[in-house]
Parts: structure tokens; C-alpha cells; sequence
């Protein structure tokens, strides 16, 4: 069975990759049931300005909710909140 150190781990390479971020902070890691249930703080190009078609350098700070099985593969994410 996988750790925590492995879950943060794992939750950061998926968003890394899926997000196309590089900002990523891992705030919350708990163990449940089916395996693993994280928060994490991921700053993205403001989706406002980005649609104005405006070059930026403003990210917004978005908390992404994810969870993992015992094996560390990823079963769900979403964004929870944004802020603008």
C-alpha cells in the first residue's frame, strides 16, 4: 500500500500532466476507504483575461479535488474553487 509521500506525489504528476501546470501544492492528503482524498492548490493562467485573448502574467488560484485508489491511480478530479 502506498503512503502519503506517494499520494502527493502521484496527485502532482497528474495535474502536472493533465493541467499543463507547473505550480502545484498539495494542502491536503487523507486516507479513506477506496484509498486516497486530496486537495491542492494549482495557479493557472487567468481564464478571464486568457479570453480576451490579452497576454498575462496573472494566474488564478484554483483548489482541485482528487482522488486515488490503494494503487495511486487516479479515479476522479475536479475543480472545487476558483479564485479570480
Amino acid at each position: 500500500m502506498a503512503n502519503m509521500e506517494e499520494a502527493k506525489k502521484a496527485v502532482a504528476e497528474f495535474l502536472r500532466k493533465t493541467l499543463n501546470v507547473k505550480d502545484i501544492k498539495v494542502i491536503k492528503v487523507g486516507k479513506s476507504e477506496k484509498g486516497w482524498e486530496t486537495e491542492t492548490e494549482v495557479y493557472e493562467e487567468s481564464s478571464f483575461i486568457k479570453a480576451l485573448g490579452l497576454p498575462t502574467r496573472v494566474k488564478d488560484r484554483n483548489i482541485y479535488e482528487v482522488k486515488l485508489d490503494d494503487k495511486l491511480e487516479v479515479q476522479s478530479y475536479e475543480c472545487k474553487s476558483k479564485e479570480e
